[in-house]
This record gives C-alpha cells, sequence and structure tokens, in this order.
C-alpha cells in the first residue's frame, strides 16, 4: 500500500514539476506561416485549415507566428483582431509579419512618398490592433544607383518612426540579391549603414546570407545590435544540410542584438511540410547553444 501511495505521490510530482530535462526544452520559436502556405498561405486555405495547423505547430514546440498574408487592413482575410484570436487560440502568440509596400519608379525619381507613407500608416495601424511587435520588409528590388539606394535608406527611415511611435519595429528582410553591388558598394551594407538603428532593424535570413558567400557572424561584427530578428532556415530542415554554422551563429547572438528567432522552411525532405517542420523545432529545442529565450 505504501508503494502504491509512493508511486501515486511521484507520478503526480512529475505531473506537476516537469523534468530538467523536458524544462530545457521549452525555447521561444516562432515559425514564418510562409513555410505551410500549401495548407494555409491564402484566406481560404486557413479558413479551412488554420486551426488545425496552427495547433498542430504550438504542439511541435513552436510559440509564435510570422505572418505572411497582409493586404486591405486584414491578415489572411480576417479582421486583425479576428486573427489575432485565431492564433492566440491555438496557444500561439503573434509576434512578426512580412509585408510592404515599396516606392514605384516615379516615387523613386520623384521622391514622393505620400501615397506608400499612407499605406503604411494604415499597415502599421492593422498590425498594432492584431498585437504584432515587428513588421519586415521581405523584399525589395535592388535599386541601380546609390541615389536611388539612398531614397530607398529614406523612405525606410521614415517608415520606421512612424512605426516605433505605434509602438511596432520595422526592418528589412534579405535574400541573396541585396549582397551584389551598387556603383561599388554592396547593397545590404549600403542599407544598413543608412537606416536608423533607433528605428530600423535587420531580420537576417542567414541561410541567404550564406548562399550569397557572406558570413552572417562577420556581419554582426561588423554591425553590432542591429540584427533583432533572425530567419533560421536551411536548405530544407534546421540543422540538416551542413551547410549553416547555426551553433556559431547562436553563440554570437549577443553581438546580434538578437531577439527573436523565426523559423522558415522552403520544403522539406520529410514526407511532407508539417513532419519537416517538427524535426526543424526539434533541432532548436535540443541545441544546447540555442537558449531559451532571447527577449529583452
Amino acid at each position: 500500500m505504501k508503494k502504491t501511495l509512493f508511486l501515486v505521490c511521484a507520478l503526480c510530482l512529475g505531473m506537476m514539476f516537469p523534468s530538467t530535462a523536458d524544462a530545457k526544452k521549452k525555447k521561444d520559436i516562432a515559425f514564418q506561416m510562409y513555410s505551410v502556405r500549401e495548407l494555409i498561405g491564402d484566406p481560404g486555405k486557413f479558413a479551412q485549415n488554420g486551426d488545425r495547423v496552427l495547433k498542430e505547430l504550438a504542439d511541435y514546440g513552436y510559440t509564435a507566428i510570422e505572418a505572411a498574408n497582409y493586404g486591405d487592413g486584414k491578415l489572411y482575410g480576417l479582421s486583425p483582431e479576428d486573427f489575432k484570436a485565431k492564433v492566440e487560440a491555438a496557444g500561439l502568440k503573434v509576434l512578426s509579419s512580412h509585408t510592404t509596400r515599396n516606392l514605384d519608379a516615379n516615387e523613386l525619381n520623384t521622391r514622393d512618398f505620400s501615397n506608400a507613407l499612407k499605406w503604411w500608416d494604415e499597415c502599421i495601424d492593422a498590425h498594432k490592433r492584431a498585437g504584432f511587435q515587428y513588421i519586415a520588409i521581405p523584399w525589395i528590388s535592388v535599386p541601380k544607383t546609390l541615389k536611388d539606394a539612398q531614397t530607398v535608406c529614406d523612405f525606410y527611415n521614415e517608415v520606421g518612426r512612424r512605426g516605433k511611435a505605434a509602438g511596432i519595429s520595422i526592418g528589412f528582410h534579405n535574400h541573396t540579391a541585396e549582397f551584389q553591388k551598387i556603383e561599388g558598394k554592396v547593397f545590404f551594407d549600403y542599407l544598413i549603414e543608412n537606416t536608423d538603428p533607433e528605428n530600423f532593424f535587420i531580420q537576417m535570413d542567414v541561410y541567404w546570407a550564406t548562399r550569397a558567400g557572406a558570413s552572417p557572424v562577420e556581419y554582426f561584427k561588423k554591425y553590432p545590435k542591429r540584427f533583432r530578428l533572425l530567419h533560421i532556415k536551411d536548405f530544407a530542415e534546421i540543422g540538416q544540410s551542413g551547410m549553416v554554422g547555426f551553433d556559431a551563429i547562436f553563440n554570437n547572438s549577443d553581438k546580434a542584438g538578437l531577439e527573436n528567432l523565426v523559423v522558415e522552411m522552403e520544403h522539406a525532405t520529410e514526407p511532407d511540410i508539417m513532419a519537416g517542420m517538427k524535426v526543424s523545432a526539434d533541432y532548436l529545442k535540443n541545441a544546447k547553444f540555442v537558449k531559451a529565450t532571447y527577449a529583452k
């Protein structure tokens, strides 16, 4: 009887107080919703599969989302408030979003930002209502001259200032094209050097930077504290290709200024993308060089 009672008590305590090993695996890991675009990438798919997919990803250990479908004041076809409720009902946090309204050729030439900034004011308001902390500009057509590059930077500085006033951080996400040179200057470097660190952050996609021949760690050292978000990405599942030095990247996270990490997958070698997303989450949860949180 005493032995049975002891086992029952031990089981209850184990449920109340998870093992140290389990506790170490609980980490703040966001995911880019573009990764599962085939399942929830547009309003129709999100309405059909959103609840199930978000809950399953939360069960894998993901803790927050980065959205990739904003337009006309809505996210995945929902009002900001309804989108926030959907995400939180799955046990996830609304963290960041990829969207943009860049300058067209005429705006770039005339430096008339008025229409673009009107769009951004509406965008920032919608994202604030949904509870986002960050908006990352996911792409740009690389300018052909440094003069145009400076116009882009001036525009981004103003967008960043408006975001900060509303309590949302605005930044830029790279691919490989940004590492090309304009009049002898690497555009990515020019962008970093000519945007205000107080109002504009950089979300480095470590995979695309590596593919461009750049070293993420060297960029952290060259431009400390600019990289508040990182896209943790690989050829497929995180940590499987051996192409990206994730240990060095995370061991230099303080230099980067990292606040949150976001997993993105273009495709999977597993049977399906959801299985691949689980492999990526497990890799980061089990990696000793990844901290439980980077939030300041």
